[in-house]
């Protein structure tokens, strides 16, 4: 293949016209020929510069509201002749085809179509198909052609052209159409995804998912493997779209925890009070609320104050003074909240390595979404786990009813047992949890571990007895058999809710019966795995 191959011919069609005018100029200034259409001619020519109309190039007006301008040999010729092959070469002379060289474009706003809720007819309307085409035929033909198709390209493209006097060499066209197909990719996934959601499709033959690089890491789960951070563009709060205020960049561990911590403390509603939640290896080791944000933080952390150190902190309010020095009392890896304070933010500049983020407000835990594991030769998809529970879908099934306290705890409980590594099970004693139990393969051993790290607290702390005296506790799917359920009533709770569904179903209540215990089903289940 040639490597350096000049720059004299663009054509150029936009719909993002951020930038378009300076790199104009720039081409135009090393007398670069300007192709374009539309609204792209009209912002040029606006801006003085020379531009020629596609359509006089093509001979044809664009029609049909613009659907079609660019669609003909005139232009495809342009962009997918070998410029080294004599019988391509005489094609072009003998039919009056201008090679191409650069082509720039930037696709219809689907995706922020989609984003915007436009209707069906307004989705459709958005599928850009001219722009794909081009792009798809230049990258092609990358060893003549340029595809510049983000607007974060234009100016290594124009320091390239500069570097090369008027001239792109071939790594640099290799790169660019890379960036061309992996862009016409997404947006096809992002087509087909959106057509799938609006025609009830929940299994699609075929599923394709896409995202853009924000940060390359360091590496991934441990040292030897390679990883990098991409966003899917939507604006749902988290750890994608918030902003960082200070810290080194964010491992791929600190991402993960990070992202379940704040889809844990956007459970629970600002308007309800503060609430906080503390993460380690993905799994809570402290919940609670408190009547303000520093009592919600301290309640969480006095759950397992050993766990905590190096934890993922995620608050449900705005992060105030008084709650960052609480915070800053131990080595803390990350804190992200929906905002914060300046004077928080000057208490956590002192601390150099913790990141703090900001995300202008908390994820919907009821908002409909995918979600995706890669296996073995596949990917398993399916909904994001968004049940939600009421008061009104608990049923009593023991002897004894659980009082008012009882329901508001197993209420807690269970959205915290939901965000729990299965075999989960959470104790929790006046909304705050007292003993987390997680990713067991069994759930005696989830209840007996969570039991015991109440006891060791109970140490730390210079309780009298631990605080799963007079606790609920929450299973994620049900008891099988009693002796998980005992276990539990061994530590001292006194309620617990449940999914149901086993088929000892009536050894576990008459069980539950025995030993004075209020327990209700749920009637789902929340398995994360």
């Amino acid at each position: 293949m040639t490597d350096l191959v000049p720059l004299r011919r663009a054509l150029i069609s936009v719909s993002d016209k951020a930038g378009l005018v300076e790199l104009g100029r720039a081409l135009a200034a090393r007398g670069v020929e300007l192709l374009s259409t539309g609204g792209t001619a009209r912002s040029l020519r606006e801006a003085g510069l020379g531009v020629i109309d596609v359509a006089d190039v093509t001979g044809f007006p664009e029609m049909m509201d613009g659907r079609v301008k660019t669609l003909h040999p005139m232009v495809h010729g342009g962009l997918l002749a070998l410029r080294d092959n004599p019988a391509h070469v005489a094609a072009m002379e003998s039919h009056g085809i201008g090679a191409i060289d650069l082509l720039v474009v930037n696709l219809y706003p689907f995706e922020e179509t989609v984003a915007a809720d436009g209707d069906y007819a307004e989705c459709i309307e958005n599928i850009d198909i001219g722009g794909p085409a081009m792009i798809r035929a230049a990258a092609k033909n990358h060893a003549f052609v340029n595809v510049v198709v983000d607007t974060a390209d234009y100016a290594p493209l124009l320091a390239e052209f500069e570097a090369q006097g008027g001239a792109t060499t071939l790594a640099f066209r290799q790169a660019l159409a890379q960036r061309a197909y992996a862009r016409t990719a997404a947006y096809d996934a992002a087509v087909s995804n959106w057509m799938a959601g609006a025609l009830g499709k929940t299994a699609p033959r075929r599923r394709a998912f896409a995202g853009t690089l924000a940060q390359t890491l360091r590496y991934g789960e441990n040292p030897h493997q390679r990883a990098a951070f991409y966003v899917d563009g939507s604006d749902r709060p988290g750890v994608a779209t918030a902003t960082q205020w200070q810290g080194k960049e964010l491992s791929y561990n600190n991402i993960n925890d990070t992202d379940a911590a704040f889809e844990l403390v956007s459970e629970f509603l600002p308007a309800d009070g503060p609430a906080c939640a503390i993460i380690k290896h993905a799994n809570p080791c402290g919940v609670a609320r408190g009547a303000t944000l520093e009592d919600a933080y301290r309640r969480a952390f006095d759950c397992d104050r050993t766990s905590a150190f190096g934890g993922i902190v995620a608050l449900n309010s705005r992060l105030d003074a008084v709650t960052a020095r609480a915070i800053c009392e131990i080595f803390t890896e990350v804190v992200i909240a929906p905002a914060a304070d300046d004077a928080a933010k000057e208490i956590f500049a002192a601390k150099k390595n913790l990141r703090l983020l900001t995300t202008g407000g908390l994820a919907n835990p009821a908002a409909p979404g995918l979600a995706f594991r890669q296996v073995s030769g596949g990917f398993l998809v399916q909904d994001r786990d968004n049940g939600r529970l009421t008061r009104d879908a608990l049923k009593v099934v023991t002897k004894r009813a659980p009082s008012e306290a009882e329901i508001a705890d197993m209420l807690f409980a269970w959205t915290v047992a939901k965000h729990v590594k299965s075999n989960a099970i959470v104790y929790v004693r006046d909304g705050a949890t007292v003993g987390v139990g997680a990713g067991q393969m069994s759930r005696v051993d989830s209840t007996r571990i969570a039991a015991r790290k109440a006891q060791d607290m109970a140490e730390v702390l210079g309780l009298a007895a631990p605080l799963t005296r007079g606790s609920v506790v929450a299973s994620d799917a049900f008891f099988p058999f009693p002796d998980g359920l005992l276990t539990a009533a061994e530590a001292g709770a006194t309620a617990v809710i449940q999914p149901g569904g086993s088929m000892r179903d009536d050894e576990v209540i008459a069980a539950a019966d025995e030993a004075g215990l209020a327990m209700v089903f749920a009637g789902i289940r929340h398995f994360l795995h």
